[in-house]
């Protein structure tokens, strides 16, 4: 029997974003850059990886460190006062550079890629902040240790994104059509007109099969703000973040565009020219589903990014959302997608059931960070703390940034009290928090582990508007909410849910107080 898997999928203390999915075998492997629990930057930690039976994604596994930074010949023996060096990076300090040499591992990896070679073994592609080349490892197997390779380079050994006339790159994504040519695709774009610095722009090579040399010259692909008057791309250009997959003979190319929260496709009969704007995939705060705004998003919003792939004939995207108020602890989750008959991937919504397959069964008690609408007043804000302040509910949690060490750790091991547990923090007067879905038989109550202090109502609602503008229609219930502890206690309340699929929302009315939530529950006869 296969187990309840939610969003996020991977465990609450994980913050794996940019996930590149991929299936090597009868696997399905997480490829992603790594944040630290309240860093201070993108992508602190090493690349891991976790990985899922394709025939059951609800049982990921921790696969270990697959590659340290420090073994990236870049993050090695450089000089404190190195024009890339970046001060602003926790517990670095500023050296003599004639005295000491700053630790290796000063530069985080951004979002990488992985594909399979023509020699069998597993080739990963991937930038260093603000560094202008593209570094590639490679492993025997998918989720082994990889050891560096070396630089893509133009045919006269120069590193690419190094001569004079080279683009930077950025977000690299690697793949090998049916013929067994090699596509690398790269680069990033303003995100407006006026922003940015140095040669940007989406493009695409080939490679030889040593995997590291161009074959042919970068050229450019997708249209970005500059150019895209005419393109049917605007609103929605290309930012950063290239993926790419050939389904049924056409090729798919996926990309977070300049409203940043939002990951797009494009189409093409081949895989390095023509492309077509498809839409919207997913957006974090389910941002023009339905034509919803950005000012009425259901989550903070942020950047996000990711890939799609198929796990037992079933495709899903796999993206990332905010978590902390920061873009530094960012999480993965996915949703199920389809293909309608001309090949068009209408945009999914966010959901809190995301890879289980259907709605979850409410007769258990359920992390509350699985939530997927998460607000204050019906409003939400970038993510950041300046921009938040303490107006909104966020996730948090209260332990340092862990990672486990032994590979094989099972994604369950989450409940182990060793490991923090991520919770929904900051919830006030007015704040709804909402999940998507569950299936309610006989339901009779809910419970919610909290702490802080309440003294109120909760109105429980089919609808984020129902409880803010207390419509009858969609009003389930409402109950007394009425509590103060610094430890953690289970409240209630008799709520009559009606018997099927339901999504249910939360609003809170209180004049008073502040609360935490780290679970919901439900009582059934």
């Amino acid at each position: 029997m296969k187990k309840k898997v939610y969003n996020p999928y991977l465990p609450s203390y994980e913050y794996i974003p940019d996930g590149e999915p991929h299936a090597f075998g009868d696997r399905i492997y997480i490829y992603g850059s790594h944040d630290r629990f309240n860093g201070g930057d993108f992508c602190l930690n090493d690349y891991v990886c976790y990985s899922a039976p394709v025939t059951d994604l609800s049982d990921w596994q921790y696969e270990g460190v697959i590659f340290r930074k420090e073994q990236d010949i870049r993050n090695q023996n450089i000089p404190a006062d190195a024009k890339h060096f970046k001060p602003s990076l926790p517990g670095v300090k500023i050296t003599d550079p004639d005295e000491q040499l700053n630790a290796p591992g000063l530069h985080a990896m951004w979002a990488p890629d992985v594909v399979k070679g023509l020699d069998g073994r597993y080739y990963l592609y991937y930038c260093m902040d603000f560094l202008p080349e593209i570094g590639v490892a490679v492993c025997d197997t998918p989720a082994g240790s990889y050891e560096f390779l070396g630089l893509v380079k133009h045919a006269d050994g120069t590193p690419l994104g190094t001569k004079e006339g080279d683009l930077i790159q950025f977000d690299p994504g690697i793949f090998i059509d049916d013929d067994d040519t090699i596509y690398l695709y790269s680069g990033n774009a303003p995100i407006r007109e006026g922003v940015g610095k140095g040669p940007q722009g989406s493009t695409v090579m080939t490679l030889e099969e040593d995997m590291l040399t161009l074959k042919t010259e970068p050229k450019l692909l997708l249209p970005d703000v500059r150019n895209s008057k005419g393109t049917g791309y605007e609103g929605h250009e290309f930012f950063e973040a290239s993926s790419i997959r050939k389904i049924n003979g056409r090729y798919y190319f996926v990309y977070s565009s300049v409203q940043s929260h939002e990951l797009c496709y494009a189409i093409s009969d081949r895989p390095d020219e023509g492309y077509t704007f498809g839409g919207t995939i997913v957006d974090i705060g389910d941002v023009f589903l339905n034509g919803r705004t950005e000012k009425d998003s259901v989550a903070c919003f942020g950047n996000t990014h990711g890939g799609i792939e198929c796990a037992d004939g079933k495709w899903y995207v796999f993206y990332h959302r905010q978590t902390n108020r920061t873009n530094y602890s960012r999480q993965g989750c996915a949703e199920q997608i389809h293909f309608d008959e001309n090949g068009q991937i209408p945009q999914v919504e966010i959901t809190s059931c995301g890879l289980n397959g259907g709605p979850l069964p409410a007769n258990d008690a359920y992390p509350a960070n699985i939530c997927c609408h998460l607000n204050a007043n019906g409003k939400t804000t970038y993510s950041n703390p300046m921009a938040m302040g303490m107006r909104y509910p966020y996730l948090t949690q209260d332990a340092k940034d862990v990672v486990p060490s032994e590979p094989g750790f099972p994604a369950e091991a989450q409940a182990d009290a060793q490991f923090p547990v991520q919770y929904v923090t900051n919830f006030r007067n007015k704040n709804t928090i909402g999940f998507k879905y569950f299936d309610c038989k006989n339901v009779t109550g809910i419970t919610l582990n909290v702490r802080g202090k309440a003294s109120g109502q909760i109105l429980v609602s089919t609808t984020p508007e129902g409880g803010l503008k207390k419509d009858k229609d969609s009003i389930i219930d409402s109950f007394d909410l009425k509590f103060q502890s610094d430890d953690w206690t289970v409240v209630s309340g008799n709520v009559s849910v009606p018997d099927g699929v339901q999504a249910l929302y939360l609003t809170y009315y209180g004049l008073t107080g502040r609360f935490d939530i780290a679970q919901i529950g439900f009582i059934c006869k």
